[in-house]
């Protein structure tokens, strides 16, 4: 069985030995990098076991022992049959019991050897591993990421959710604090905010989550930043971790605008929790340009093409001059587009009425069978899929 590995380190350093690693060894391969290892990696193993069932987890212990150890006894509560290989500059026997107590199944010294890497190599393909269903119950994140102000990232995420949400159960989360449109499209005016969220994760269950932000009457719950651009917000990465975990655990489905700043700590966090990142781009040459910078940062920070998908907005099959086509685009990306979200004067009205395109039905005409065909393709959850407790 070809062998595929899933890595975690904080460490790029890390990293890169174990692809100058694989390299000797024919039948295996690096899948997905994960350059965070905290409390909620096991959901981006989880969505990647789904894609690959057969794959092992290498984790990285050296900059945080602790932390890194829960994180994978995590890990191997949530995938119990993912071969584990935990990896140290220590291999004293309290290192190692430590982490085979965690739940590893081998170890790897830290700096690499390549005899010592291929030897963890063969013990991996002697293993007797179970492959799994790759099926999870934890909810998945979808994040909207837009290359420049005005693409349209907030819209197509408010849709995203509104189309969805009779299908599963939603969340909306805008992590834009600057612009906070979403409550806005939706013409709700939030009493609690993230703010409050961060305040009560100690205690929070599904019944005070859901009694302190708005549900839409199409059946999706809203949970925005505050208000008052002035006001003092705290509200930070492993609060957004925490509350990550929570989501997965109750909702099927979190989407998540995701304004256009990657330096965002939190949401750089949202964006490694997300099973897909709609990177949303339109046809201008400046936004295009924007989207290759975009696609470069993202896959330095350990992303892969499989987790990102190109939208365009306001698509058009015969642009002018001014406008990139289709085949422009992929070239320019070297990534196919996966949707492309036609102009409609429809979209407009319905930001301005504050209600979301789903919500005014036909009338919305193309647009709308538009974003059901989008939401059909990106989740793969059918219209008639029905809501499960």
């Amino acid at each position: 069985m070809p062998i595929s590995l899933l890595v975690a380190s904080r460490d790029e350093h890390f990293r890169e030995s174990i692809r100058d690693s694989i390299v000797s060894i024919g039948n295996a391969k690096v899948i997905s990098e994960y350059p965070e290892v905290s409390s909620n990696l096991y959901i981006r193993v989880l969505q990647d076991l789904e894609r690959n069932p057969e794959a092992a987890l290498i984790v990285d212990l050296v900059t945080d022992p602790e932390s890194s150890l829960k994180a994978l006894e995590k890990v191997k509560q949530a995938a119990p049959d993912l071969y584990v290989i935990a990896s140290n500059y220590h291999a004293d026997g309290e290192t190692v019991l430590a982490s085979l107590r965690a739940g590893s199944n081998d170890f790897l010294i830290q700096p690499l050897r390549r005899a010592d890497f291929r030897d963890v190599m063969a013990r991996l393909e002697r293993a007797p591993r179970r492959v799994s269903s790759g099926s999870s119950r934890l909810g998945k994140f979808y994040s909207f990421l837009g290359v420049k102000g005005g693409v349209g990232t907030t819209t197509l995420a408010v849709n995203f959710a509104s189309v969805l949400a009779p299908r599963q159960q939603t969340v909306l989360v805008d992590l834009d604090v600057t612009a906070n449109d979403c409550a806005m499209q939706l013409g709700v005016s939030p009493q609690h905010s993230l703010q409050e969220v961060g305040e009560n994760l100690a205690r929070m269950d599904q019944a005070l989550f859901e009694g302190l932000v708005p549900r839409d009457p199409l059946g999706f719950l809203l949970v925005s930043p505050p208000e008052q651009m002035d006001q003092r917000f705290l509200f930070n990465e492993p609060m957004f971790r925490e509350f990550a975990n929570f989501l997965v655990e109750h909702y099927q489905s979190i989407v998540v605008d995701a304004g256009r700043w990657l330096s965002d700590e939190v949401v750089l966090a949202a964006l490694q929790s997300s099973a897909t990142i709609f990177l949303v781009t339109n046809q201008q040459f400046p936004a295009i340009r924007n989207a290759q910078r975009y696609i470069t940062a993202l896959m330095r920070l350990g992303f892969n093409q499989d987790q990102l998908k190109i939208v365009v907005n306001q698509y058009q099959k015969k642009p002018g001059p001014n406008l990139a086509t289709l085949e422009q685009i992929q070239q320019t990306l070297n990534q196919k587009v996966f949707y492309g979200i036609p102009p409609s004067a429809s979209a407009m009205v319905a930001v301005n009425r504050g209600r979301p395109v789903a919500a005014n039905g036909a009338e919305a005409g193309d647009l709308e069978r538009s974003l059901r065909a989008f939401v059909d393709k990106a989740t793969g959850v059918s219209p008639s899929a029905a809501k499960s407790a």
